[in-house]
């Protein structure tokens, strides 16, 4: 089971008027992860990450079956439902809570908020897809309510498939987010500067 730990930087929680939570990929950190806050248009936001124990929020492929992934996936999920919870608490709604995440940081950040569908400010994927050997759709409930959600990933990328970036992004788009998905041919794994550009225009 994961600790609870969060790193945050940016405009202190008491003083933002929004937030974007950041989760980093697998064998990263939270310190690391922040660092998008350096090119992402979020000033005047708190920027908060949570840490995943052992540097992997669940040890196996993202496309395996999800029991092999227990009990770490439903513990990295508690964390940002206790995370989003106490953002909550220091009263600001969720339609100024952003997301963004990387690889797994990006599949967890796109699990949980279509588990937890609702109007958030916004949410940035780079490289990642909803999790499981397959969609099960009774997992997810909630509608997006229009929230601006952008995904990038490469084809071929060498851990998520395209194919199950886009039924996730059909997925999501079912239940009201207005998703826009870049694939970029050839890209390693990796966020790129157009991605960048791309989540600032759209999402921020």
């Amino acid at each position: 089971m994961h600790d609870y730990r969060v790193v945050s930087t940016g405009t202190p929680i008491e003083e933002a008027k929004k937030v974007l939570i950041l989760i980093h990929g697998r064998g990263g950190s939270a310190e690391d992860i922040l660092g998008l806050g350096r090119v992402l248009k979020v000033d005047g936001f708190a920027l908060m990450a949570p840490q995943a124990t052992g540097g992997a929020w669940y040890p196996y492929s993202f496309l395996a079956p999800p029991a092999q992934n227990e009990p770490w996936l439903s513990s990295a999920i508690a964390n940002l439902e206790r995370l989003v919870s106490e953002v909550e608490q220091q009263g600001i709604g969720v339609e100024n809570i952003y997301f963004a995440g990387f690889s797994q940081g990006a599949c967890l950040t796109l699990e949980f908020v279509t588990r937890n569908a609702r109007r958030y400010g916004g949410v940035a994927a780079f490289t990642g897809g909803l999790i499981g050997d397959q969609l099960y759709p009774e997992r997810y409930k909630g509608d997006f309510g229009g929230t601006p959600v952008f995904v990038g990933t490469g084809d071929p990328d060498p851990h998520v498939p395209v194919a199950r970036v886009e039924a996730s992004k059909a997925l999501l788009e079912q239940m009201g987010a207005a998703v826009t998905l870049n694939v970029y041919k050839g890209r390693m794994h990796t966020i790129s500067q157009d991605e960048i550009a791309r989540a600032n225009e759209v999402v921020f």
